[in-house]
């Protein structure tokens, strides 16, 4: 939820989160509020933007108990790992604008499987160069090593084994 967004106070919760209401800026829906639960949270040793003011955090689980924040915040921290994990295969590793060639379904599965497969060889090797130089594996970079494992390939065809 963007830090301009005014989310009035509807109820103070036991876990620092309150149920509030929004309305879709447009459409039949913008009539009727809908009660949302806001968290409002900082993560521990991250920079970059909307660290200094913090995250936060709409959500329509409303049971605090079921749902605690600050289970909630450490699982939407996963979701965009996986987010970038897509964006990693989709724009990086298969290319901006390239769509799949295959003309029959067996073979829209089949380069999907060779995308993850490569995809998957590419961490491994990510997770392999972080353990020899004591380093945790998200700070190697994706695209780095793909370059790496793209020139390898073309340099000396058959160094890199499937």
């Amino acid at each position: 939820m963007p830090a301009n967004r005014v989310l009035p106070v509807l109820k103070q919760l036991r876990d620092g989160s309150w149920l509030s209401q929004i309305r879709a800026s447009s459409g039949p829906a913008r009539h009727e509020p809908v009660t949302v639960r806001v968290l409002a949270y900082q993560l521990k040793g991250q920079g970059g933007e909307g660290a200094a003011d913090g995250y936060r955090l709409v959500t329509t689980l409303l049971d605090a108990r079921r749902h605690p924040a600050r289970q909630l915040a450490a699982l939407y921290c996963e979701r965009w790992e996986v987010e970038s994990v897509f964006a990693e295969i989709k724009t990086h590793q298969r290319g901006p604008r390239v769509v799949l060639s295959s003309k029959t379904p067996d073979g829209v599965r089949q380069q999907i499987w060779a995308h993850l497969l490569v995809h998957h060889a590419l961490r491994e090797l990510m997770l392999r160069t972080a353990a020899t130089r004591g380093l945790d594996p998200d700070r190697v970079s994706f695209t780095e090593t793909l370059r790496s494992a793209r020139r390898s390939v073309t340099v000396t065809p058959g160094s890199f084994s499937p």
